[in-house]
């Protein structure tokens, strides 16, 4: 269930994006999977309330969208325990906005997703080629058509970090985080990129910038407390492991890490 959870987090954590690049049908749809997963989910107490904070923020992001509420003029309620009732309402919501689709807009839309598609598969084969320069020049002239699309400058990022090439990948992300200052998933991307470069102390800004953001992610402090085992800082590991282990007492990787830490410490 724990990779169905990150895959609600990182959900949320586009709806902001996805609105600046007003595609309102797409953050609803987060929005709705997302609630989805948690009434599915047999949450813990602390997982719940977590969630329950996160699609509040959301909610309040959505009824703040100026182009949405052209589209929606009723406000989208919700309070802590009505998941349900928010279902219905995004539901509507949904098909209302369906209704405002054109089939134009939508054959538009498929094109240019097909065409992003197309070029990053391109890309992809130049880097296993070792044309990197070649990939770059391509990357970028795709990120200058698709100039507010956050979650592009991430693929491309995440395709270099596969073939190892950090230095470029870190380039991306913090074009991508300029864009998106709140997306908590490129922090701890930068994070753990940064510590496969073994720049530990640049890693742990960003990861607690994250955390100023987000104190209740189990995983995010487990990520941290990763960093610490690379830089063998045991006593910050085991504080990063009690952390994530006080918002998800289940979480076994923190317990083992916990574990470690004071087998290193004593």
């Amino acid at each position: 269930m724990s990779g169905e959870l990150t895959t609600a987090r990182k959900k949320l954590a586009t709806v902001s994006s996805l609105l600046k690049q007003q595609k309102a049908m797409p953050a609803v749809q987060a929005t709705y999977d997302a609630v989805v997963i948690m009434l599915k989910g047999g949450l813990m107490k602390a997982e719940r309330e977590e969630f329950q904070e996160l699609i509040d923020s959301t909610v309040h992001i959505l009824n703040s969208d100026k182009k949405l509420r052209e589209d929606y003029p009723l406000i989208i309620n919700y309070a802590p325990g009505g998941e349900k009732e928010l279902l219905e309402t995004l539901r509507e919501l949904l098909q209302e906005l369906q209704k405002k689709v054109s089939d134009g807009a939508q054959l538009m839309l498929a094109a240019m997703e097909k065409r992003k598609r197309e070029q990053l598969e391109k890309g992809q084969a130049l880097i296993e080629e070792g044309k990197t320069d070649e990939a770059q020049k391509l990357f970028d002239a795709l990120i200058r058509e698709f100039k507010d699309d956050t979650e592009l400058r991430a693929d491309i990022a995440d395709k270099f970090i596969k073939a190892g090439l950090y230095n470029e990948a870190l380039g991306y992300l913090e074009e991508a985080l300029k864009n998106d200052p709140n997306a908590i998933f490129l922090y701890n991307r930068i994070g753990i990129v940064l510590r496969k470069m073994k720049d530990f102390e640049a890693a742990e800004k960003y990861y607690l910038r994250a955390l100023k953001i987000n104190n209740k992610d189990e995983y995010l402090y487990f990520n941290t407390g990763r960093l610490y085992y690379d830089w063998k800082n045991w006593e910050k590991m085991g504080k990063a492991a009690k952390m994530a282990l006080k918002i998800n007492p289940n979480f076994a990787e923190a317990e083992k890490m916990l574990k470690f830490a004071k087998k290193k410490l004593s």
